[in-house]
């Protein structure tokens, strides 16, 4: 597994496993064949109502803990100070964790100041409950609000990101302030898996539309956590890494 270097100095790895709209035990059944194969990067959120299920895998897994990479996020009507510790707490009780790898603000909140919840942000990371901080579904502005006024740094901004929507403006500005795309919808709502142009260039691979969307991402150091309800695509997912796709290819992609 290839791993990106997070503006903290944590390492995350490139290709984790979305779990948004996976619940109970289909979430759990998941993420234990996800772990079985290979997977250590898990990303959820408070709002998803599944992180009890994740805990519960990650348990039964016996997955050294320091090999695991877990991603939450605080809801936006959680983002006041005390708020954002008690959601945090819950997040971890029902993960079953002392501590996340990385813990998001989900979405912004305009009648929250962002100094507000970083200041509790810095709090969990003092007491060791967070390694790292960012950001989730953040515009260029809001982004640059953000690194103004966190102590910590911002490591990823997480956004829907794919080939029919390549926010190459974003990237560039985040990537400038050593901030990191991770790429939630990597295959859009799915449609991608049928794309026409995604399927030429796969052809000539001999791999699937998919694993092309997300080779695109990847090779241009994108995050990407595709959801899969799948064992066989959990592991078609997991086959972007031995091989590459030519410039061209990329730029066909990229326009």
């Amino acid at each position: 597994m290839q791993n990106v270097t997070l503006a903290s100095g944590h390492e995350m790895p490139i290709l984790g496993l979305g779990t948004w709209q996976l619940k109970g035990g289909q979430c759990e059944r998941i993420v234990k064949e996800a772990l079985a194969l290979g997977y250590t990067h898990i990303d959820t959120a408070w709002m998803y109502q599944n992180q009890r299920a994740i805990g519960n895998a990650l348990r039964d897994s016996r997955i050294q803990r320091e090999q695991l990479f877990i991603t939450t996020k605080i809801w936006n009507t959680h983002l006041q100070h005390d708020d954002v510790l008690s959601q945090c707490e819950e997040c971890l009780g029902d993960l079953q964790l002392d501590y996340a790898d990385l813990l998001l603000i989900h979405w912004p909140n305009e009648d929250v100041p962002f100094s507000e919840t970083f200041a509790a942000f810095q709090e969990l990371h003092a007491a060791g409950k967070v390694k790292s901080i960012g950001i989730s579904n953040f515009s260029i502005a809001q982004v640059k609000e953000a690194c103004d006024v966190s102590a910590l740094p911002i490591c990823t901004n997480q956004v829907e990101y794919h080939v029919r929507r390549n926010r190459s403006e974003l990237r560039d500005y985040c990537k400038a302030r050593d901030i990191g795309i991770t790429a939630h919808r990597p295959l859009g709502r799915g449609e991608l898996v049928n794309d026409a142009v995604l399927k030429s260039i796969g052809d000539r691979h001999a791999k699937t539309a998919a694993q092309v969307a997300l080779r695109w991402l990847i090779q241009q150091g994108i995050i990407a956590i595709p959801k899969s309800g799948s064992v066989p695509h959990l592991r078609e997912n997991l086959d972007v890494f031995a091989w590459e796709l030519t410039d061209a290819e990329m730029q066909t992609l990229a326009s």
